[in-house]
């Protein structure tokens, strides 16, 4: 899928994206890549073949950094790595998440810490280091996700967690305003990953979805570059503190 718009402002930018070797985060990889942005991106599964991929596509690979996001000085290990090769982080993209489904009778407490760990606490201190480099602006953008708007059901503290990134967002914009430094919230729809495809898409619940769209027609992980570009670039400079919902028309916010 070509992209429509070329970000100038992001050739040479250095872009840290979290999950940015898999699904909607390989997908956000090549986008910034093509544009000529450094990418650094960590994962917990091997990436390798990934790197290969697109080194032969792009001329130059991506920073794979191996390790769970989780642990918070890890995290923060891989940043400064990722800084020391490409310069202080001028776009965090937090991407990574899990929708495991799960019901409120089922959820024991260690599921729910472990839940928020990768779904929320991870997003929050990759933006607390985020904003320590970037000391002449940048931009954080926090995948969010309809699911909360949509109030839906069968994986409570998955939804829990995605309003807990709008409302983070909001706080954010505000606090680190002052400094130059944009936050925006990106929700999508029900993108459909290898992942989704494997563990959830029954053809019943697919059809039931796509006819809530507007747009008739099954959102790829593609779909999310060119609105975590925009979000990325001085394109939307004068936006901050805003979820943008990128769904085929799903919900309806404003």
């Amino acid at each position: 899928m070509s992209q429509p718009a070329t970000f100038h402002d992001l050739n040479g930018a250095s872009v840290y994206i979290t999950g940015g070797g898999s699904g909607v985060g390989a997908a956000l990889t090549d986008g910034f890549m093509a544009q000529g942005a450094n990418v650094a991106f960590i994962g917990r599964s091997d990436a390798s073949a990934f790197v290969e991929e697109m080194r032969e596509k792009h001329g130059r690979a991506p920073l794979f950094l191996q390790g769970d996001m989780t642990d918070t000085e890890l995290l923060r290990a891989t940043m400064t790595k990722a800084a020391e090769a490409h310069g202080p982080l001028n776009v965090l993209v937090n991407n990574a998440a899990n929708d495991k489904r799960h019901s409120l009778e089922e959820t024991t407490p260690e599921f729910w810490d472990w839940m928020i760990e990768v779904n929320l606490k991870a997003y929050f201190f990759a933006s607390q280091e985020a904003a320590r480099q970037m000391t002449e602006g940048g931009a954080i953008i926090n995948f969010s996700s309809i699911s909360y708007m949509m109030g839906n059901a069968g994986y409570p503290v998955y939804t829990t967690s995605n309003a807990g990134i709008t409302g983070m967002t909001r706080s954010l914009a505000r606090e680190l305003g002052p400094r130059n430094i944009r936050v925006n919230a990106l929700a999508p729809g029900w993108v459909l990953t290898q992942k989704q495809l494997d563990m959830w898409a029954t053809p019943e619940d697919l059809a039931s979805h796509l006819d809530r769209q507007c747009l008739k027609e099954h959102l790829t992980p593609e779909d999310m570059i060119a609105p975590t570009l925009f979000l990325a670039s001085q394109a939307s400079r004068a936006m901050t503190g805003q979820c943008m919902a990128v769904d085929g028309g799903v919900v309806v916010t404003g």
